[in-house]
Order: structure tokens, then sequence, then C-alpha cells
């Protein structure tokens, strides 16, 4: 079962430091001109969300052991636009779908990965968030441009062996790309100047350089990166395979709760700037 790459589960240990807040930048996920087609409810009278408890800021508990997170505060906000009862049930990771399948809940809402794999078992609504991957430098950084041209000859960062060290492969062949072991590494490598610019998943950068470890020194430079070859379609709530009702209500949800305002407001009170 293939999870987005976001390191983020050190986010909740971190305390936040005080940062210059960028503008919330959020991908039009729905096209807002569409016009919104109610579904057929009446055979949905619940719907029993299954999650898991170990990713925050997507879903897990809280120090009073409430489970909270913007996976599961969305999963709410779908109930009332739909008026319809939410139940929120928890499973370990590893049998989220297996349990789905054994009909324990209706879907699952818990940053799972929409990959060939999982559509295999499963049917996806519409995606409600992407990991884009974006580029992170030195907030004494003085050069240019984020792209081919601009990064040509720098050292640039990357984690070995990830999507990430193939896209500059790829696109980036003129930059020296310097790998790395692991995260922290990287993290080090570009704090003490072993490379001039680091790239990686945005939400795991994201809650980096907003937190203690980096210790202020880095900041988000250039655009975010989505190509679906190298990092993904994105995550979307998984049902039954053929359940198309709840599928299409499900989606119809997501649109209102878009439009409405819910769904920023919900990005907002989770992350502590926007990472597109």
């Amino acid at each position: 079962m293939a999870l987005v790459a976001a390191a983020v589960s050190l986010a909740a240990a971190q305390s936040p430091r005080r940062v210059e807040p960028e503008p919330v930048v959020l991908p039009s996920f729905w096209p807002i001109q569409d016009r919104l087609v109610t579904p057929d409810l009446s055979k949905i009278l619940s719907i029993r969300f299954l999650t898991e408890t170990g990713y925050p800021p997507f879903n897990y508990l809280d120090r009073d052991g409430r489970l909270v997170g913007f996976n599961v505060e969305l999963a709410r906000a779908i109930c009332v636009e739909l008026k319809i009862e939410c139940i929120m049930r928890t499973q370990t990771w590893d049998e989220l779908l297996a349990k789905l399948e054994a009909g324990l809940g209706d879907a699952v809402i818990a940053s799972l990965a929409m990959t060939a794999e999982n559509r295999a078992r499963v049917d996806f609504t519409d995606r409600y968030y992407l990991t884009p991957a974006r580029f992170v430098v030195r907030e004494d950084a003085g050069y240019g441009e984020m792209t081919p041209e601009g990064l040509a000859g720098r050292t640039v960062g990357v984690i070995a062996g990830t999507a990430h060290e193939a896209y500059l492969k790829a696109f980036f062949a003129k930059s020296r790309i310097v790998p790395f072991e692991t995260r922290e590494e990287a993290h080090a490598g570009l704090q003490n100047l072993a490379v001039e610019a680091l790239f990686d998943d945005a939400i795991s950068l994201m809650f980096w350089i907003n937190g203690t470890a980096s210790d202020g020194c880095c900041l988000f430079r250039g655009g975010a990166y989505y190509d679906e070859r190298y990092f993904g379609e994105g995550v979307g709530i998984a049902v039954l395979k053929g359940n198309d009702a709840l599928r299409q209500a499900l989606n119809f949800a997501l649109r209102s709760v878009y439009r409405s305002g819910k769904y920023e407001e919900l990005f907002l009170r989770y992350f502590p700037m926007s990472y597109y």
C-alpha cells in the first residue's frame, strides 16, 4: 500500500516558529464554475469512515486522546454537507483496505495515494490534496530562479533513490546533484552549505522550515512541481469497487465544502504555511 511521500510524523513534536506567512495558495481541484447536481442520497443514511491515528497533521490522536486532523475534519465536514451521520473508525494503516473490503467501513480517508496498486482494489473520489515537490534554499541565498537554467552548475541536494532524485536527473541535469541517504542528512547539508538548494516533497519541507530543527535557516523558493509521472496523482477517498452512489455523493460534498470556504479554513487550521 502506497502512502504519499511526506515525512510529517515529527510535526506533532515540533514547536512551530514564527515566520512571515506566504499567501495561501490552493490548487483548484474542482472547477468553481461547474453546476453542482445533488446526488441521490436516499440509500445513504450514514458514512462509516476508516482512518488511522499515526499521521499528523492528517489523522492522529491529540493530547486528550481525541481523533483529529485534516482528513478527520474534512470527513466530518462532508457529513455536515450531506446532512447524514458521520462515524469515524480507526484501524492500523496496513488493515485499512482489508477492513473496507470486509464491510467494516464505507470509505477510507487516510491520505491514501491514488496509485495503480490501490486502484486495483478500490475506487477513488476526486483528489482532494496533492504532495508537490519544491525547492528550499537558505534565507541568505542570493542566486536567482529555481529553473534548470538558474540552477545550472549549482549543488542541489536530494534524498537518494526517490522520485525527486529521478526528476532532477531528468530535468536539472546541468545541476550538480548531491544525493543524501536520509532526510535529516539532506536538511543538515543545506544548513551547513554542503548544497545550495534542496529538492523534496513540499509537505515535509514545510514542517521542517517552519519547525525548530531548521533554526530559521531556510525558505521555499520557486513554484511547486506537480508532474504525476514522478509525484503521483494525489490523494482521494477510497470506496469499494463499484460503489458509485457513495463516490458521487462524496464528490458532491467535496466540491460543496470547497466552494463554501470550509476546505480553506481546515487547510489553514492544520498547516502552518502553504506548501503549494
